[in-house]
């Protein structure tokens, strides 16, 4: 099946550093390639954001996260969905940089859900960071005109889509003890 132009065009920016807003289950996301300092660095300014609070990845399958997690032999499974979206804390490799775990000896990883989220992991090859499209502590963006209005002169791209059908961010979980740490 063929790449769209949009996807095509988004993955080239992310693989010359670049940054793009996108949309996921349920808010648009800020993304970059995850070890790419200087881009991961753009959106932290963007957001207004602390980087000790570290940041999650979304990947197309396991595959694209195993540089990134490990996986407890006795963990659940990395399960999500359209509707109810989790990102799930799991163990970080020792490769995981600070400028993505933050503070944190785990990371925020989720297997998307979303066509055009999982069609960008997919085309650019990779994880891709992914934090919500606002500035730190206000709501997030959630349709088109917010986006652009505080997002276009920011980012490099804005891949065309639609969030949904969630109603917000992510549920978050950790892994190992299956404890809610932010309700959907």
């Amino acid at each position: 099946m063929a790449v769209p132009q949009p996807i095509q065009r988004a993955a080239r920016i992310l693989q010359a550093g670049g940054v793009v807003a996108y949309p996921t289950e349920g808010v648009f996301g800020l993304g970059c390639l995850p070890d790419n300092f200087a881009a991961v660095s753009r959106i932290l300014a963007i957001k207004e954001r602390d980087p000790a609070m570290g940041l999650a990845l979304i990947a197309a399958d396991l595959a694209q996260l195993d540089q990134w997690i490990t996986l407890p032999e006795n963990g659940a499974p990395l399960t999500s969905s359209d509707d109810k979206p989790v990102t799930w804390i799991v163990p970080a490799t020792d490769n995981v940089p600070t400028w993505i775990r933050g503070n944190h000896d785990g990371l925020a990883v989720r297997l998307t859900t979303h066509p055009v989220a999982r069609a960008l992991c997919e085309a650019a090859d990779s994880a891709l960071v992914s934090t919500s499209a606002n500035v730190s502590g206000r709501p997030p963006a959630r349709n088109s005109f917010v986006l652009r209005r505080g997002f276009q002169a920011l980012v490099d791209y804005i891949v065309p889509g639609e969030c949904g059908p969630a109603s917000g961010p992510s549920e978050i979980r950790d892994l190992q003890t299956g404890k809610t740490l932010r309700p959907a």
